[in-house]
This record gives structure tokens, C-alpha cells and sequence, in this order.
């Protein structure tokens, strides 16, 4: 996944290879990660990086609802990708 959010600065995000479970609700996910990074103060890489994450972790879960926490996000953004499915 690469996005960019500046006009002047090219960024590109991690990798991440999950398993996919259900794909409803990761644009809103996507778009969550995004508000919840520049709500925070964080700077736009780390942005990216909480965006791509928590739009990775909800593709793990079934239906539209995200369940995952900002600690699971920022451990799969560290490289933990030992993240489980929750129902």
C-alpha cells in the first residue's frame, strides 16, 4: 500500500501480508488510522503507518466493525504480526 499525503513529499508505508477475512469496513478503517495519526500530533510517516496498519488489521475480522485496539495497532506497526481474529 502507498499513499500520498503531501504534495511535495512521497511516502510509502510498510507491507503487510495478512490473512483476509473480510474486507467491509477497511476504507472506513483506512480513513480512521489517517484522523486518529493527525488528530494525535503524530508526523506524516508515522501517519501512514498507523493508517496502513489498522486498515490491515480490519481485513482480520469479520463484518464492519473494527475490534482491534490502538496497542495491536502499533504492535503490528513495530513488525508484530501476531495479530488474531476476534468475533
Amino acid at each position: 500500500m502507498t499513499a500520498t499525503m503531501s504534495t511535495t513529499t512521497f511516502l510509502q508505508s510498510q507491507r503487510h501480508s495478512v490473512r483476509m477475512v473480510d474486507r467491509i469496513g477497511g476504507g472506513d478503517t483506512f480513513a480512521a488510522g489517517l484522523i486518529h495519526g493527525l488528530v494525535n500530533g503524530r508526523d506524516l510517516e508515522a501517519t501512514l503507518k498507523v493508517t496502513v496498519a489498522a486498515g490491515a488489521l480490519k481485513q482480520t475480522i469479520p463484518g464492519d466493525f473494527n475490534h482491534v485496539s490502538v496497542a495491536e495497532v502499533e504492535r503490528l506497526m513495530t513488525g508484530d504480526a501476531s495479530g488474531r481474529v476476534r468475533n
